[in-house]
């Protein structure tokens, strides 16, 4: 199996990291537009393997992407992080143009690949990457469900004193401040998690989670890339090794929740195939009403995408 990592930055570089480290792939190339950088940091990572103990092939490229002809899976990470006195429609135009640009260069030679996207803003890139390679809905989607169930289950456990491997749970809606907690479907060890923990502290976790990337900015002065690149790489290995995991992730929804033509989280069977089924939830009122609001807000940030290509048209 072959595995391209595009952008080889914190993300991109952790993805491929976590890749080569469990030998879910072969062969992982990393590619990136900065002169060596690709390649420095998959030298880096192949010089790990005698320590560690792996034989994962890992090749970084500077912008040859005939060296990734033949992927399986293609993980998109391009793409410029917001800067002081940028404005959203700044990046959303920035950053489309870089995953246009990359999109087609991946269909070119790997027109069998499914493609992944994390970079941001995660519903909209997943929007611009899913228009520009013509693949079914299936094949190309994003990652930002399991980092926010990540977040979640990781502050959970945190409060609850017990190991982030008992707790499954389930978000739904966009990448961020707009996501649906599903609480009813949060279980610690099949104990479902309003037993153990009051509503106003499940509450103020879930508000920690929804801002969970923007706390790791304050700390660090930048975006989070350890457990993001983790989380790409875990539907990789669904993918390759065709495990068929439950998932949330970003898909255009096609009549499922009563959406159409919109991208946002919701839960999937992850196996060889890419998406091999989208699984609606029986939502309450409540839910429904929190995933309309997330809808109105990832169809706003389209529409605002779509007006930006017309106007260049």
């Amino acid at each position: 199996m072959k595995v391209t990592v595009v952008g080889a930055g914190n993300v991109g570089a952790t993805c491929a990291d976590v890749l080569a480290t469990r030998e879910i792939a072969n062969e992982i190339v990393l590619v990136d537009i900065k002169e060596g950088f690709a390649e420095g940091k998959a030298l880096d990572i192949w010089q790990k393997s005698p320590v560690i103990g792996y034989d994962s092939r890992t090749v970084g490229v500077t912008g040859d992407y005939s060296r990734t002809a033949g992927s399986d899976v293609v993980v998109i990470t391009s793409g410029l992080p917001r800067k002081p006195g940028m404005s959203r429609d700044d990046l959303i135009s920035t950053n489309a143009g870089i995953v246009k640009t990359v999109t087609e260069q991946v269909v070119k030679y790997s027109p069998n690949a499914i493609i992944i996207v994390v970079s941001n803003p995660l519903d909209v890139m997943t929007y611009q990457a899913h228009l520009t390679s013509g693949l079914p809905r299936e094949k190309v989607f994003g990652m930002a469900g399991i980092l926010d169930t990540a977040r979640y289950r990781a502050f959970l456990a945190e409060a609850l004193n017990v190991s982030p491997k008992d707790i499954q749970a389930v978000l739904m809606g966009g990448h961020g401040d707009t996501m649906v907690p599903l609480p009813r479907y949060t279980t610690v060890g099949g104990i479902p998690v309003t037993e153990l923990i009051g509503k106003a502290e499940l509450d103020a976790i879930v508000q920690r989670t929804a801002v969970g990337g923007g706390e790791l900015v304050k700390l660090m002065g930048t975006s989070a890339w350890y457990a993001p690149g983790a989380a790409a790489a875990q539907m990789v290995e669904a993918i390759v090794r065709d495990q068929r995991r439950v998932f949330p992730v970003c898909i255009e929804l096609q009549g499922e929740y009563g959406i159409n033509g919109v991208y946002l989280g919701a839960p999937v069977i992850l196996g060889k195939n890419g998406i091999e089924k989208v699984i609606e939830l029986q939502l309450n009122d409540e839910e429904k009403a929190m995933l309309e609001t997330s809808r109105g807000h990832v169809k706003e940030v389209m529409d605002a995408l779509d007006n930006m290509s017309k106007a260049t048209a």
